[in-house]
Order: C-alpha cells, then sequence, then structure tokens
C-alpha cells in the first residue's frame, strides 16, 4: 500500500506504508510500550473479590473446592496440552561461535537452531512481541501430537491463547487466514495452524529478524564467543 503526497515541485510521490499484519503489530507494540510506561496501573483483586468461581483457575491445592473426576481429567489434560511445567526456554546447549555466526546468514538458520530460538525469544520479549515465538512453538508442537484427543485440546488453547481477539496473546493475522483457521477448528487437526504460522514466520523474518541481528542482545553474545576463541 502507497501514501500519496505531493511535492512542492507539483509531481506525486508515493511512499510504502506498513501493511496487513506488520502495521498490526506496530500498533500492538506501540500499545504494550505506554501500558509499561510508569504510572499505569493495574487493576487488583483483593481475596474478597474474586467471586464464587475463582477457584476454577486455581490449580494448586490452595483452595477448598473439590474437584470431580470429569474436571479433574480435564485439568490434566489441559495442563498437558499447554505444556506447563515446562521451563521458560527450550533446553539447548551454548552455541558455538559457527552456529552463532551462521544466524547472521539467514533467519532459517536461527529458527532451526534451539539456541537460536531462545535468544531470539529473548529479544522478542524486549520488544512486546514474544507471543510470535510462542504461537510458532505451539503449532510445532501441534504438528508433532499423534493423539486425537490432544490434538483437539492443543488447537482449542492454541485458538484461545493466540488467535482469538479477547486474548492479550493475540497474534497479527489477516483476515483470510482467520477465516480459514476459523474452517479448520471445526475439526481440527496438527496442520489447523499451518497458513497462520507461515505468516507469523513470515511477520518475524522481515520485522524483527533485522533488529535483532544488529541487537546488542546478538552482538554481545557473538563478541563474548570471539572473545572465548581468542583466548589461548
Amino acid at each position: 500500500m502507497y501514501c500519496f503526497s505531493t511535492a512542492s515541485s507539483g509531481h506525486v510521490l508515493l511512499s510504502p506504508q506498513p501493511m496487513g499484519s506488520e502495521r498490526m503489530e506496530m500498533r500492538k507494540r506501540q500499545t504494550s510500550v505506554q501500558q509499561e510506561m510508569p504510572g499505569s496501573t493495574q487493576p487488583q483483586q483483593g481475596a474478597g473479590n474474586r467471586g464464587s468461581n475463582a477457584c476454577c483457575f486455581c490449580w494448586c491445592c490452595c483452595c477448598s473446592c473439590s474437584w470431580n473426576e470429569d474436571d479433574e481429567r480435564a485439568r490434566r489434560m489441559s495442563q498437558e496440552a499447554r505444556g506447563e511445567g515446562q521451563p521458560n526456554c527450550e533446553e539447548s546447549p551454548k552455541p558455538t561461535l559457527e552456529e552463532v555466526e551462521s544466524w547472521g546468514q539467514s533467519f532459517d538458520k536461527l529458527m532451526k537452531s534451539p539456541a537460536g530460538r531462545n535468544a531470539f525469544r529473548g529479544f522478542l520479549r524486549t520488544e512486546y512481541s514474544e507471543e510470535n515465538m510462542l504461537f510458532w512453538l505451539a503449532c510445532e508442537d501441534l504438528k508433532n501430537e499423534v493423539n486425537n484427543l490432544l490434538v483437539k485440546e492443543k488447537a482449542r488453547l492454541i485458538y484461545e491463547d493466540y488467535i482469538s481477539i479477547l486474548s492479550p496473546k493475540e497474534v497479527s493475522l489477516d483476515s483470510r487466514v482467520r477465516e480459514v483457521i476459523n474452517r479448520n477448528m471445526l475439526e481440527p487437526t496438527p496442520h489447523t495452524f499451518d497458513d497462520a504460522q507461515l505468516q507469523i514466520y513470515t511477520l518475524m523474518h522481515r520485522d524483527s529478524y533485522p533488529r535483532f541481528m544488529n541487537s546488542a542482545v546478538y552482538k554481545t553474545l557473538l563478541q563474548s564467543l570471539i572473545d572465548t576463541s581468542s583466548e589461548p
């Protein structure tokens, strides 16, 4: 999309404008920064304001409600589908200098490296767009699932966490992809979110990857490995 403007010479100038999901991503980052500014307040709920169903959101043993077997089974499946209890980052060995240098050669090499994904995810967190990597990882996990019940549960959770407009972790997708997802959700499969995953992958490649390569996060890691390799 281009924005038309008229120069003093009378000629019409065309200036590129961010499109679709990239424009949504820019607005989302701006909103997140505003929310993090000093003086912003978050509503707090006291114990007396939780409401009668508060314990339904508590998965520890701190509440006195009793679960029936169906609720407990659904809870366990939901926990397994969400991967709760897993660390905030993927397990990976310390990257070598050659590996880190390869991240600058292509986005594909960065995303194929667990250490690369961890470093990139940390950078995305500073830009308030970590949900893009989390969504991509959730889609990868879904594609490797063979249990039909877990496929449906994981697809439902991915939709609630990253597709629903009510979610604070909603990713930026265009209307065409959303329509495809809505049709696919009628009968979820491991490939329900393939189009959306590709769109988010492309968005990270075009929007975030160049900034990551020029960031202090990447340069500091690269320099530390260079210094280590030059030690006697």
